[in-house]
């Protein structure tokens, strides 16, 4: 079974140097139904204007990710922990019992465009943790690229929820695949350009929900970058 979010029905916070879309309920958007899907709870897509961003603020038992797809984003936190990202670098932030940090775009000219993610941790409570990888298209053109998970494994983020997120840059006519084990539960993000999911067309900005199916297979209609969460 696939349901599917379309782009145009997400939430929306608009400011005048923020565009951001909400998968989900988030800050001033509520809708009963898009409260989140299994362990995910936010998805933002977020285009911040040179110069603008969030300032410091707090966050708690949460498993944060930023998955950076052009522009730059700088961040900060309160464990001393500072960098710049930039298109293939993803952000692992566990808030835990607590931490703050600000987000901002370093640039004077580039729009920064990333999605925010935030998933449920397995337990509260938590150390805050911060961690950075580069994950460069190469790794991802035509493949479902493991980038967080619960153990680490891969060269991935490791993560406090038992969730795997996978990413993947296509090409026209390229087809991935990825096997669901019985019990487990897909979310798929489109982060960019057109494929289908198990032959239901998405677009930019889609997401999709994934149940009671053995496989999942993505086949691009045109160039795509795309994120497939496994939950359980």
């Amino acid at each position: 079974m696939i349901n599917v979010r379309p782009s145009r029905e997400r939430g929306a916070t608009r400011l005048d140097w923020l565009d951001s879309r909400h998968s989900f309920s988030f800050g001033d958007y509520y809708d009963p139904e898009h409260l989140g899907f299994r362990a995910l709870r936010v998805i933002n897509d977020d285009r911040v204007a040179p110069g603008g961003g969030f300032g410091m603020h707090g966050h708690r038992d949460m498993e944060i990710l930023t998955y950076i797809l052009s522009g730059s984003l700088e961040h900060r936190d309160s464990l001393g922990s500072g960098a710049v990202m930039r298109r293939g670098d993803v952000q692992r932030m566990s808030a835990g019992t607590g931490i703050r940090h600000s987000e901002f775009n370093p640039s004077s000219t580039e729009v920064g465009h990333f999605l925010q993610i935030w998933l449920l941790p397995e337990r509260n409570s938590l150390p805050p943790a911060y961690e950075q990888r580069h994950f460069p298209d190469e790794d991802k053109r035509g493949r479902l690229r493991l980038i967080a998970s619960h153990d680490g494994r891969d060269g991935s983020l490791p993560i406090h929820q038992n969730v795997d997120v996978l990413a993947a840059v296509l090409a026209p006519g390229d087809r991935v695949s990825h096997r669901l084990a019985k019990g487990r539960h897909a979310w798929i993000q489109v982060a960019d350009g057109a494929l289908q999911v198990n032959g239901q067309a998405l677009q930019a900005g889609d997401g999709a929900e994934v149940s009671d199916e053995s496989v999942v297979e993505l086949a691009a209609r045109e160039p795509a970058e795309v994120l497939l969460f496994d939950l359980a």
